[in-house]
């Protein structure tokens, strides 16, 4: 059986969104079986990513290596039209991905002890995210 649903995802502007419940909670009103989750962010300036959900120094720690990796300086890039923070947001996403791939073990995530999932938002501004959910199960 397959289900295919979205979720929206405010964003406050740049930073790692914890989406880990809304997504376990999903899963978990359709199957309690074994399945297949896939995430796909529909954004070109916003990604996904498996990160540790303990600590939040690791995300501090994750978004200020991302700011030096990928500064926002217009000098670097030619597509400057949408703002200096377009085009890093870009490239982040290419580094980071769109898609997600999560096994589903009687009903539950497998995510390991420390793992959660996040929206990865690289632009300034507030955003509504869409991510679009797809699971293919057993029963």
């Amino acid at each position: 059986m397959q289900h295919i649903g979205q979720l929206n995802v405010p964003t406050r502007g740049k930073g790692l969104y914890d989406i880990t419940a809304q997504v376990a909670r999903w899963v978990a009103e359709r199957t309690d079986g074994t399945a297949l989750l896939t995430l796909f962010c529909r954004h070109t300036s916003a990604s996904l990513t498996v990160q540790e959900n303990y600590d939040p120094d690791v995300i501090a720690d994750i978004q200020t290596f991302f700011e030096h990796l990928v500064p926002e300086n217009p000098r670097l890039y030619t597509h400057t039209l949408e703002g200096p923070d377009d085009m890093p947001a870009h490239i982040r996403t290419v580094l980071t991905g769109v898609n997600l791939s999560i096994p589903v073990d009687r009903g539950k995530l497998t995510l390991g002890t420390w793992q959660g999932i996040y929206l990865f938002e690289h632009r300034r501004a507030a955003h509504q995210r869409n991510v679009v959910i797809h699971l293919l199960a057993e029963d």
